[in-house]
């Protein structure tokens, strides 16, 4: 048999390193006609955790094996998925979320090839893919300025470009993966820590709109920010605040929730002369799985049609940003698009502009594309295993969908028009061994 020759590339030649949302294809040269194999996929994360996934093929009939267009026989999953040796990455240990936390390194995925669909002790052939958040020459900038804790992310060149504010959910810290991606985009984009990281409380009392309006006025003032607005985005916790700020701080044109709802949530937000109070619940109807022990908090708060708990909406129809909801029909942490709904129709009666996608399969956290779905894990401020959701193939479609949304809807409203490129597949090249 001729050398085994693995390769993934990007729109081009072979490339071994990539931006952790770059499309991928991988091609196996060398094998006999019609020959099965295995192919794994691995990495381990910064504290260690293996993640993998294997998947069962068999060459052409020229000896040639190419993902995108060779269905998978089983294994991690079935079917024509390019990707899929990414997007069905699980850890050996349960409930482990694959998350970058420094985005200064990348991940580094182990692609081989072995002999048959059994025994895999026979390898073939290898090759890793580097698979960075940070872009050749975006800027890192820690930001402590005043009140903030933040994180800064230029883009190469001189600008201007459109600038965002990143926000994650009630897990807290300071969560710069997304936002450095989105940089490496062509937006500047500040991560923005509002709880449960360095000196702010893991759980607040309140939480003050006029921090907010400060990192509104920092990334304003910056001079590669476009004078066009401020777009903001938000996961969860995060989505509600990324809808108060469009709708009582000046400048913000543009807002995208996910897993979010049209209610304050969880912490009261003070602002100048008014207090949003937190839309009411009840930890009583916290539901948990005898057998696994995951919590599952979709039924805790009250029934937000309810007239007692208007006062906790969120007053949208008075803002004149744009608004953009992402929700997912199997998310198991709370009824996401039954609020994302609920908020789009209130809008809509206002004859407010308003665009709305519901995924059939996905969870609570819809995340970058390509990062494997995380059904469960540990909450870093509750201290409980929650229940997330999400279906693996369905999850994976609809974080590719939502991440191109997210671009174009930031690229018309804060650039002046739908300008986003979308980058074919990259090749990666997998050495006999």
């Amino acid at each position: 048999m001729a050398a085994v020759a693995v390769a993934v590339a990007v729109a081009g030649p072979p490339a071994p390193r990539c931006l952790l949302d770059d499309p991928v294809r991988v091609r196996v040269a060398g094998l006999a006609p019609w020959q099965p194999v295995t192919l794994r996929a691995s990495l381990r994360d910064e504290s260690g955790e293996l993640f993998e996934a294997r998947a069962r093929y068999r060459a052409g009939s020229s000896g040639e094996l190419d993902l995108g267009r060779s269905p998978a026989l089983g294994g991690s999953y079935r079917g024509v998925e390019p990707m899929g040796l990414l997007w069905s990455l699980r850890a050996e240990a349960p409930y482990k979320r694959l998350a970058k936390r420094n985005v200064l390194t990348p991940f580094r995925v182990d692609l081989e090839v072995y002999e048959g669909h059994g025994d895999t002790s026979c390898l073939l052939g290898k090759c890793t893919n580097e698979r960075w958040v940070l872009g050749e020459g975006v800027k890192r900038i820690s930001v402590r300025e005043g009140r903030l804790k933040a994180t800064l992310f230029l883009p190469p060149g001189r600008g201007p470009f459109p600038g965002l504010i990143d926000l994650y959910g009630s897990g807290g810290g300071l969560v710069e993966y997304r936002a450095s991606l989105l940089a490496s985009r062509g937006f500047v984009t500040l991560a923005l820590a509002y709880m449960a990281f360095e000196d702010l409380p893991a759980m607040p009392d309140v939480l003050e709109l006029s921090y907010f309006e400060e990192a509104v006025n920092f990334l304003r003032k910056q001079p590669q920010v476009k004078a066009t607005g401020i777009g903001v985005l938000g996961l969860s916790k995060g989505a509600d605040l990324a809808l108060s700020m469009a709708t009582f701080l000046p400048g913000i044109k543009a807002a995208v929730s996910i897993s979010g709802s049209g209610f304050n949530s969880l912490i009261p937000l003070q602002g100048d002369g008014f207090t949003l109070p937190a839309h009411p619940y009840d930890l009583g109807r916290m539901k948990t799985k005898d057998e696994s022990g995951l919590v599952d908090f979709s039924d805790v708060l009250h029934d937000h049609r309810d007239p007692a708990t208007w006062d906790c909406h969120i007053p949208m129809e008075r803002s004149s940003a744009k608004f953009l909801f992402l929700s997912g029909l199997d998310d198991m942490n709370w009824k996401s698009d039954l609020y994302c709904r609920d908020a789009v129709q209130r809008l809509r009666q206002y004859g407010r502009e308003v665009e709305f996608c519901s995924y059939s399969g996905a969870g609570h956290l819809l995340e970058p594309p390509y990062l494997p779905l995380c059904q469960a894990s540990i909450h870093k401020v509750l201290g409980v295993f929650v229940h997330w959701g999400g279906q693996w193939r369905e999850h994976a479609k609809a974080q590719e969908d939502a991440w191109r949304r997210i671009q174009a809807f930031f690229w018309q409203h804060l650039n002046g028009g739908d300008m986003v490129r979308w980058k074919k597949p990259l090749w990666v090249k997998i050495k006999a061994v």
